[in-house]
């Protein structure tokens, strides 16, 4: 019986390594981190900065401050955004006099005073994209989700409801996307043609969330609708592993997922991977990709880590 994951690739020590996806690619950025690995963050807290502060602030959550990243299409139109100079069509989005990044609502509690200071910031965050994608190495994405909700006029994508954090929902603006197959292996492979544009030796790990959906803005039942967009999700990237030679998948949806006797994965909200289930996960992948100097006193406190930010909970909310 072959090995539940063998590695593709070779990842060096030196490397840089770039995290961005869903909820559960936060758990994977704080592994490697504590295993020694050369994990890169552009947008680094400003000296100062509270740690609790900076982490709601989503300050070292991702190797820039991207907030989630739910599906390769956000993933792609933001590679196009700093590539290729596209306007997003609808950028602020205002709550209660305050103003937030419609493409990253999260990242500013409480949001900016005004849209001159949401469309500043934007532009710096750009920037840093831009370094991230033109020093990574190896490029961890996590997939999680296939419903969306876009742009009526031009599909800019959002990583959570119009009304939800912020902005107000119009039926006549915005419109859900259920991502099917065919989109997302064609959104991955346009993504990886443009950043190699820039980067050439960029090499991709895939990885699936396992956590569930929370709400569904389908007219199914949560259940199938998890179901159906995790099925979707690890069709595509077995696909996209079949094709590109330079793009590893890495099982982490499986290994938590499985029916293995005593794999009780999920705390008690049923969406929430306990710290043991990430350790086995992790396993796998280090079995692997042996890390070189592990940093004991980071990997001590792996146990009472973070608390993870998962837009799409708020789901529940909108369906109300």
């Amino acid at each position: 019986m072959p090995d539940l994951y063998t590695k593709k690739f070779i990842i060096l020590p030196q490397n840089a390594i770039a995290t961005a996806g869903s909820c559960f690619a936060q758990h994977i950025a704080v592994r490697l981190r504590a295993a020694g690995y050369s994990v890169v963050d552009v947008e680094p807290a400003p000296p100062g900065v509270d740690p609790s502060e900076a982490r709601a602030a989503q300050y070292g959550v991702y190797s820039a401050r991207f907030g989630n990243i739910y599906y390769v299409r956000q993933l792609l139109q933001l590679a196009r955004e700093v590539l290729e100079g596209r306007e997003p069509g609808e950028v602020v989005w205002e709550r209660e006099g305050r103003y937030y990044d419609a493409l990253r609502p999260s990242v500013m509690p409480g949001g900016y005073d005004s849209p001159e200071q949401v469309l500043a910031h934007r532009r710096s965050h750009l920037r840093a994209v831009r370094r991230l994608f033109e020093t990574t190495d190896v490029f961890i994405f996590t997939m999680g989700l296939t419903e969306a909700w876009e742009l009526v006029d031009d599909g800019t994508v959002f990583p959570t409801a119009p009304g939800t954090i912020a902005g107000d929902y119009d039926p006549a603006r915005y419109a859900l996307k259920n991502l099917n197959y065919q989109e997302i292996v064609s959104d991955f492979i346009a993504f990886r043609l443009l950043v190699k544009r820039v980067r050439p030796r960029m090499r991709f790990i895939l990885t699936v969330s396992p956590v569930p959906l929370a709400a569904t803005a389908t007219e199914q039942h949560v259940l199938t609708a998890t179901a159906y967009s995790k099925a979707v999700l690890r069709a595509a990237a077995g696909e996209i592993e079949r094709r590109c030679r330079d793009v590893d998948y890495f099982p982490s949806y499986e290994i938590v997922t499985s029916n293995f006797i005593g794999n009780d994965a999920f705390g008690p909200s049923g969406r929430d991977v306990r710290p043991e289930a990430v350790e086995r996960v992790m396993t796998y992948f280090f079995a692997q990709h042996p890390a070189s100097t592990a940093r004991p006193s980071e990997v001590e406190t792996i146990g009472d880590v973070e608390e993870i930010f998962c837009e799409d909970a708020l789901l529940e909310v909108f369906a109300e």
